[in-house]
Parts: structure tokens; C-alpha cells; sequence
């Protein structure tokens, strides 16, 4: 039941995501092309996989996708805001497909289950 209601929560931030993307507004050629982005951080594992975790789980989590979020409403700006959303949808993306933040054992050990 618990990861349903992760699978769940990703789908609702993908959801707002997208739609507060398209009531602003901004370039879907933008938004495809910084979709992928936050995936560079895997890079992390040709180190290894304490380093790869680290790195993936930074650019995974939601409160630096909030935080960037925050900074683009507070500044008016809206290309920090439209990074932001594109960054939380893609973070949702991968909830919603049974990717979660990462364990140093191996990257296929994630919070959500064993991919």
C-alpha cells in the first residue's frame, strides 16, 4: 500500500507540474529538452556507487526542485520557475515509474523497490 501512495504522490507532482507549466505559459521545446537533465546526475557511478547515490539522490529529491521553485516565485523569475517545474515533473516521472532515491549498494536498490 505504501508504494502506491508513492506512486500516487508522483503522479499528482508530475500532474501539477505539467499544469502549472502550461498555465504559465512556457516553451514545451524547453521543457522536453530539460526533461531528461537531472539524469546527468547518474555520472556520479562511473566514480562509484556511494558517489553515484549521492549525486543521483541530490538531483532527486523534491526539496531542491521546491526550493528552485520558490526562488523563481519569489524573484519573478520565470525561467528559475519554469526549471523548477520541468525539474519536479521529472522527478515525478520517475516516482511514477518506480524509481526512487538510491542506495549505495547498487543502483538498481531504490526506496520505492528493486528495479
Amino acid at each position: 500500500m505504501n508504494k502506491i501512495m508513492l506512486h500516487i504522490e508522483g503522479l499528482a507532482v508530475l500532474v501539477l507540474s505539467i499544469y502549472f507549466y502550461w498555465f504559465n505559459e512556457y516553451s514545451w521545446v524547453m521543457f522536453v529538452i530539460f526533461l531528461l537533465a537531472p539524469d546527468i546526475s547518474m555520472l556520479g557511478y562511473l566514480l562509484n556507487s556511494k558517489v553515484g547515490a549521492k549525486c543521483y539522490n541530490i538531483f532527486h529529491t523534491y526539496s531542491l526542485s521546491i526550493t528552485i521553485i520558490l526562488v523563481g516565485l519569489l524573484l519573478s523569475n520565470q525561467l528559475v520557475l519554469a526549471i523548477g517545474l520541468i525539474w519536479s515533473a521529472h522527478i515525478g516521472m520517475d516516482r511514477v515509474m518506480g524509481y526512487g532515491l538510491k542506495y549505495s549498494t547498487n543502483f538498481k536498490d531504490t526506496h520505492l523497490n528493486r528495479v
